[in-house]
């Protein structure tokens, strides 16, 4: 992850990357199970966010201390400033969601957000959107729909902070589309982490609650967790085409729906396995098309 290596072209070492991208999926998918047990444990997901970042600085700090300072230098901070404040709307609002939706569902919805790059990188970054990655973002967004079932009485309110929470991400992942050639890994890991962090600051008055001692340290283990995860997702995307990363990262699902299980006794039932199933295919179509036209998507880091 260091500054020399970000300018190198990307390589294929499946022996790598696809073990960092396993390990980066369970990480994220525990680190979001731990986020929505503390959600029901009375805390508000700003002050999740904030511990989740916080404590994220202590790999930032190894990173930066691996890398070098030389690759913080930027020539674009207002992207980066941008950029952290997706990043922290976008875990804000999906941390405020899980906290009474199953988590299997919510990272099925969450999955969505490649659909809304997709929509989205026309009017943004001028990218030419084909017909096929058009029908597959309808086609996504109807599975999406499947799984909400708006208008029925599954449907869950909360489901739409979820939403809302893939479109911001949308809104990152296309900032870090936008500036990764120019800028390197540690500085766009390191500048989303104090931005999306510092944002919180203002409304902790408004949300706080004082954490118990033992709630301290799985709250770093949030932070440790979660900066290890996106450390790992940066390997992987350096190592392993992105259509090999995502067929991966979509068992997020598979992990979501037994973590939900082990701490919750959630049971996904047949229709967002469905919708979940639609998502996916629409999501490996769009990253398969994308693949062949050399456009680069993240996904799930944070």
């Amino acid at each position: 992850m260091t500054a020399q290596t970000d300018a190198r072209p990307l390589g294929h070492n499946l022996a790598r990357g696809i073990p960092a991208i396993i390990g980066a999926v369970f990480l994220f998918s525990f680190a979001d199970a731990l986020a929505k047990w503390f959600g029901q444990a009375g805390y508000d997901s700003v002050q999740i966010v904030f511990f989740r970042y916080a404590f994220g600085l202590i790999p930032v700090t190894i990173a930066i201390v691996v890398s070098g300072v030389g690759g913080l230098k930027t020539k674009r901070p207002f992207a980066h400033f941008l950029r952290g404040l997706f990043m922290f709307a976008a875990l804000t609002l999906f941390f405020r969601g899980l906290k009474t939706l199953p988590l299997a569902e919510g990272i099925a919805v969450a999955f969505s957000a490649p659909l809304f790059v997709t929509a989205l990188s026309w009017p943004m970054l001028g990218e030419r959107v084909g017909p096929y990655r058009w029908a597959a973002v309808i086609i996504g967004f109807a599975g999406a729909l499947v799984v909400l079932r708006p208008g029925t009485d599954a449907f869950k309110p909360e489901a739409l902070f979820i939403v809302a929470s893939a479109v911001f991400f949308a809104l990152a992942m296309l900032h870090t589309r936008r500036i990764s050639r120019t800028e390197t890994n540690v500085a766009m890991y390191t500048y989303s982490t104090v931005i999306a962090g510092s944002a919180t600051v203002p409304l902790l008055p408004f949300v706080w609650v004082a954490p118990q001692p033992v709630h301290l340290w799985l709250f770093l283990a949030v932070g440790l967790i979660g900066g290890a995860a996106s450390y790992l997702m940066i390997v992987a995307y350096r190592n392993s085409p992105a259509a090999v990363n995502a067929s991966f990262d979509y068992s997020a699902l598979i992990w979501g729906a037994l973590l939900g299980w082990i701490f919750w006794n959630e049971k996904p039932d047949v229709m967002v396995w469905v919708g979940a199933a639609i998502i996916v295919a629409a999501g490996m179509t769009i990253t398969y098309r994308e693949s062949r036209s050399g456009i680069k998507t993240p996904r799930r880091g944070r």
